[in-house]
């Protein structure tokens, strides 16, 4: 348990986004009752945004899981105990391998935003199964820009960080900082940038968001035209010579196959298709050309758009041609201590035919690889941390093909939609009542990690991750012997270096048990590590691994020691430091020795999204539909929602329904009415949402929050949902054509005001939330 400091105040981190910022919270017995920012924390130094002053409703709430589940003949479920829980599946999923191999397996999640410490155990299950098949958010987000890391950097874990707090020109793309935050201390920084009249802000988004009010220009694209407007830019910036050629001849290859493609952009034709004004396009060229240091800021709202792959491809092209790279106030690669992705080489599923990119396959894919009746379907799936079953797209579908195998089992602090699904459901303990750790170290030229200390005692009944993993995997006899075992716990506590030699002999003797090394470390090193860190024991290689890498970076980190010294020096430090520790600060020139590629240059030409970008000109028309004549930007950041792991309702401060956002004029058209019920169809599916005017999207656009659509218990017996549940919208075949990402910023949608009854049964369930929300804030 961590043990709270003078003042009363046990340091921890924020759970809801990726940053991650430090904070502390007071605590009365199982509850958080006060939430500050932790000035300790050595990348968020005190700042704290309005979300994370709600964590005190996380955790302990009436949606909790506290025993193991088993669904029953009738449908239903029963409790039964971890023995008897971890028995069964280890004896079903013995019986899956035999029959079917590793292909009839998938791991779904892992851990969720800043706790990655159950993750490592997760994967040793999967692996142990004998499977690739793992399954994630990050692949129905992100997997497009490692596709594009991968041939620009030479490994698909290369990955970008932006310089914001030294920038002169930050371009936000697809993004809105002020609510969804994605770098350090942003609103802050953002004041910083609107205040300085040596710097500018330049906004590329469909809608006036909160930074696109601070900034110099904001250029409101039409939903889905990103890479038109992208390549008109990019174009107009090689015709006015704006390409740094000095670093492309030194940095790159590829410049002239490049250059080649963008002449070719009709550039007002792309620039009328986005429907921006070309004056303000050429406006926004001449700040790009003026800066110095220009960094770019994309999440997304283009990494989510059509044509998501490209996108990323021209965005990165824009700081690459332009020199904006591998210096101050600029983009650049971060380095590593635990990659959070891998590194695929062109791996197909045998089933769909998907790439597998950054070792995820795309939750799009999910439904064909099980409904189907190909021989090597998937029959099983483990979800953990996650909830597909409301996150991924087309929810019919997903709960379809759920129902349909042979096994679901769901690790989980709370009854998810996947949960009452499953065939088994496990209770976890929450992130703030064990150990966990934040791997989104995503900083440059100062990164850092926390490891996290349990803040509150587990709730009776809930097992952390490491603690499943271990029971099931010892039950499926796939650790070593406990002799062994117990020789490698002496060798940890009394030679570290004898035991690291010893490990690499015992992961070497069996094929499956480098399979389950987290695990393994978890039972002999993390036994004997002090107080209760054991959970984090898998960081132990990582740490010596990357002080052999790059041993300057972490001593400039202020770690002392050479050889295995400096490795056991670091994990010391990351395993003792609840505030966080940085592992490694860089100068800007050692962004050259994480490039990849043999010749450690930029390799700027990709021929398949070069050909895709001479083909845009052809797909103008396929950006309109008659019947569905609206756009949705599905999965808006707002100020008061989050990710899945919110179960209750109370935590919201604003925006209780998850309103449907659409401009005055639309709603007036459609003879709505502001707060009224419109319904929202799309040739997959239809929701009710409650309508609410908003003049800084375009007309034409719409908007629904993501972290909605929950049931919750509503105290009678059932269940009630709380708002829309967004991806009954969306359609699993509408995705991106390499990395499957669905385009959620990107749905086209008809709209009609409900009818009397649909608002009254609508107006209900919108009140009994509220009630419920009032009643878990004590009134």
């Amino acid at each position: 348990m961590s043990e709270p400091n003078g003042d009363g105040w046990h340091r921890t981190a924020c759970i809801l986004c990726y940053v991650n910022c430090g904070v502390e919270l007071g605590v009365e017995g199982r509850s958080i009752v006060r939430v500050r920012g932790d000035k300790a924390h050595p990348r968020s130094h005190g700042y704290l945004c309005q979300k994370a002053q709600r964590l005190h409703f996380y955790g302990e709430h009436a949606d909790r899981l506290r025993t193991p589940l088993r669904r029953t003949s009738s449908g239903g479920f029963e409790a039964i105990s971890w023995e008897e829980a971890l028995t069964e599946l280890a004896s079903r999923l013995r019986e899956l391998r035999a029959a079917h191999g590793g292909d009839g397996f998938a791991f779904y999640g892992g851990g969720g935003q800043g706790n990655h410490l159950g993750g490592a155990y997760g994967v040793s299950l999967m692996r142990a199964m004998g499977s690739s098949n793992f399954y994630g958010a990050l692949a129905q987000e992100k997997t497009g820009d490692f596709w594009v890391n991968g041939h620009l950097f030479g490994a698909q874990s290369c990955h970008t960080a932006e310089d914001v707090e030294n920038t002169d020109l930050l371009v936000v793309l697809g993004c809105n900082p002020w609510l969804a935050h994605g770098f350090p201390n942003a609103r802050l920084a953002l004041r910083e940038i609107s205040r300085d009249p040596a710097r500018r802000m330049l906004v590329i988004d469909p809608r006036r968001t909160e930074a696109a009010e601070m900034a110099d220009l904001h250029l409101q694209l039409r939903p889905g035209t990103d890479a038109y407007l992208l390549g008109a830019i990019l174009s107009l910036v090689l015709r006015r010579g704006g390409e740094d050629r000095d670093f492309l001849a030194a940095r790159t290859t590829g410049f002239e196959e490049v250059a080649a493609a963008l002449a070719s952009v009709p550039v007002e034709d792309w620039v009328a298709h986005a429907g921006v004004a070309l004056a303000d396009v050429e406006r926004a060229v001449d700040m790009i050309l003026a800066a110095e240091a220009m960094c770019v800021r994309v999440e997304l709202g283009l990494q989510q758009s059509r044509r998501s792959t490209l996108n990323s491809y021209l965005e990165k092209l824009l700081f690459l041609l332009t020199g904006n790279f591998g210096r101050a106030g600029t983009n650049n690669l971060h380095s590593w201590l635990q990659p959070l992705w891998g590194n695929s080489r062109g791996e197909r599923s045998a089933v769909s035919g998907q790439e597998q990119i950054a070792g995820l396959y795309p939750p799009n894919r999910l439904t064909e690889e099980i409904l189907t009746d190909h021989p090597r379907r998937l029959r099983a799936l483990w979800v953990d941390s996650a909830n597909p079953a409301n996150t991924a797209a087309d929810t019919a579908r997903v709960e379809e093909a759920l129902r349909s195998l042979d096994l679901v089992v769901v690790v989980d602090v709370a009854m998810t939609e996947t949960a009452a699904l499953a065939d088994y459901v496990l209770p976890a303990a929450s992130q703030y009542e064990k150990w966990e750790y934040t791997l989104f170290t995503l900083e440059f030229p100062r990164n850092m990690i926390q490891v996290r200390r349990p803040i509150l005692e587990p709730l009776p009944g809930t097992l952390p991750e490491p603690e499943i993993y271990t029971r099931l995997l010892r039950a499926m006899d796939a650790l070593p012997a406990e002799e062994t075992l117990a020789e490698l716990r002496d060798l940890a506590a009394t030679d570290r270096a004898g035991f690291a030699g010893r490990l690499r002999e015992v992961l070497g003797a069996e094929p499956g048990y480098a399979a389950v090394a987290p695990v393994v470390l978890y039972e002999t090193l993390g036994r004997v590590l002090p107080d209760g860190v054991g959970a984090a024991a898998p960081l132990w290689p990582a740490c010596h691994a990357l002080a052999q890498r790059d041993p300057d970076a972490v001593r400039a980190a202020g770690i002392v020691g050479d050889g295995p010294l400096l490795g056991e020096a670091l994990f010391a430090r990351v395993v003792s430091s609840p505030s966080g520790a940085l592992f490694s600060v860089h100068d800007y020139d050692a962004v050259w020795s994480m490039v990849r590629h043999p010749d450690r240059r930029v390799h700027l030409a990709v021929p398949e999204l070069l050909g895709w970008l001479s083909r845009l000109g052809a797909e103008c028309d396929a950006d309109e539909d008659a019947e569905y004549p609206f756009t949705l930007v599905n999965g808006q950041r707002r100020m008061h929602n989050a990710n899945q792991i919110f179960r209750t309702p109370a935590w919201r401060r604003s925006d209780p329904d998850g309103a449907l956002r659409i401009h005055p004029d639309d709603l007036a058209a459609l003879g709505g009415e502001d707060e009224g019920w419109i319904e929202v169809a799309t040739r997959t599916g239809r929701l009710l949402a409650r309508a609410e005017v908003d003049t800084s999207l375009r007309p034409g656009v719409v908007s629904l929050p993501h972290g909605y659509g929950q049931g919750y218990p509503d105290g009678r017996g059932g269940r009630v949902v709380d708002g829309p549940r967004i991806n009954l919208l969306t359609a699993g075949d509408d995705c991106d054509p390499i990395a499957a990402t669905p385009h959620h910023k990107n749905v086209r949608v008809r709209l009609r005001p409900a009818t009397a009854a649909e608002a009254a049964a609508a107006e209900e369930r919108s009140e009994r939330i509220r009630e419920l929300a009032t009643a878990e804030r004590g009134g």
